[in-house]
């Protein structure tokens, strides 16, 4: 266990920021609580996360608006969640921005979606360096406040380990349930 803590405080920010890239709501919860325990910065790691988590999203934006073509086939099983992100625009305007660094499933869709309409990709920079930040924040101070509260559950799971398996399975159906459900609408 310890050679694993040593790791991660060594190469730690290298996954964060890699992880962060394509969403790192984990990752992030993660560093938070390492941050709890002393062994990672609460600090670099809200910036690490943050950054990264605002150049993955332009990248997707940017290829997304660089290859609208090619995209359009390998969008083709996602039609019904890209239809709920432009809707969600629609409604919602730039708010969607900010709460899509919070939910799963629609985060990557939502730079895709807006690369592939007329939405002005420097009015996106704009909100998305603000919903990163924002978010970054949030998740780091979150988790770095209930580190304590984690690592207890994380014994207990230690110590009950067929526990585990029922709560990742009830998370993720709910997940997918209400994924799958807002789509449908």
């Amino acid at each position: 266990m310890e050679e694993i803590l040593g790791n991660l405080t060594t190469y730690g920010y290298i996954i964060l920021f890699f992880y962060s890239l394509g969403g790192g709501f984990f990752a992030l919860a993660a560093a938070g609580v390492l941050s709890s325990m002393g062994k990672m910065d609460l600090a670099t790691s809200i910036v690490v996360a943050s950054l990264a988590n605002f150049l993955g999203d332009q990248a997707l934006l940017l290829f997304t608006r660089a290859n609208k073509h090619q995209m359009m086939g390998y969008l083709k099983k996602h039609r019904r969640k890209l239809a709920y992100a432009h809707l969600l625009m629609k409604k919602y305007g730039t708010w969607v921005i900010f709460l899509q660094k919070y939910i799963y499933g629609v985060k990557t869709l939502v730079p895709i979606a807006i690369g592939l309409t007329r939405y002005d990709a420097v009015k996106f920079a704009l909100y998305n360096f603000l919903a990163a930040i924002l978010w970054g924040v949030v998740i780091g101070v979150v988790s770095y406040l209930g580190g304590k509260t984690i690592l207890s559950m994380l014994q207990n799971a230690k110590d009950n380990p067929w526990i585990f398996p029922f709560v990742a399975v009830a998370l993720i159906a709910t997940i997918g349930f209400f994924i799958s459900r807002a789509t449908k609408k």
